[in-house]
This record gives structure tokens, C-alpha cells and sequence, in this order.
């Protein structure tokens, strides 16, 4: 099992902040953040803690953050999001890319940019 990176409080920091904001983040941008350069280890170690972050907020009532980080290339969650539950918990049947994916990340980006967004004024 890959183990979590970063502090939980720390990376739930520049999430909500990223969701007041109005922005998704890259995976690259988030590991900076934390003060590490990209890999694809530490960006599967970084999914972990994401999905601990995302755990924590339900259980609080908030709309989930993990859905704000995204690959570069295309503005979406990596494959690691979608299996871990991004597909399923929205009861999503189809492809990790394109217009249908994009649709439901822009449904799910777009509740958490206006939770956060009314709690930051």
C-alpha cells in the first residue's frame, strides 16, 4: 500500500483555499505547494492523503476537494480518483475522459467552488 504524502490539515488548507478561489489545482501545483517535485510516486502517495482529506469533509457535511486536483494535460482527475470511488460514489458509467467525464468533474468542481466560496466572504 502506497503510503499517504503531506499533512492532511495542510493539504485541506490549499484545497479549500483553491475552492474559494474558484480554481482546480494540477498534481504538479499541489506537490509544490507542499514542497515536493513531481513524480508519479509521490503523486500516488498524494492520492491517498487526498482520499483522507475527502473522508474527513464527508464526514462533516462538505462537498468533496480531491475532485479540484487535476492532470495538466486535460483539467481532469487522475485514473487514481476515479477508481477510488469519483465514478461510483456519483453513479457515473462511462469514461474517465472527454465531454461526459468533464461534465460530471465540472458539476462536482463547480459545488465546492460555491461552499467554498460562500464561506470565504
Amino acid at each position: 500500500m502506497t503510503p499517504p504524502i503531506g499533512d492532511v490539515d495542510e493539504v485541506r488548507a490549499h484545497l479549500v483555499a483553491a475552492a474559494a478561489a474558484g480554481h482546480a489545482l494540477t498534481y504538479s501545483e499541489l506537490l509544490e505547494r507542499l514542497g515536493y517535485s513531481f513524480s508519479r510516486p509521490k503523486m500516488r502517495a498524494l492520492c491517498v492523503t487526498l482520499g483522507v482529506v475527502d473522508r474527513e469533509g464527508a464526514a462533516r457535511g462538505e462537498p468533496e476537494l480531491a475532485v479540484l486536483v487535476v492532470r495538466q494535460s486535460d483539467g481532469l482527475p487522475g485514473q487514481g480518483w476515479w477508481v477510488a470511488g469519483g465514478a461510483s460514489d456519483h453513479d457515473y458509467i462511462g469514461p474517465w475522459e472527454g465531454p461526459k467525464a468533464g461534465a460530471l468533474v465540472k458539476r462536482l468542481q463547480s459545488a465546492a467552488f460555491a461552499f467554498w466560496g460562500e464561506r470565504s466572504r
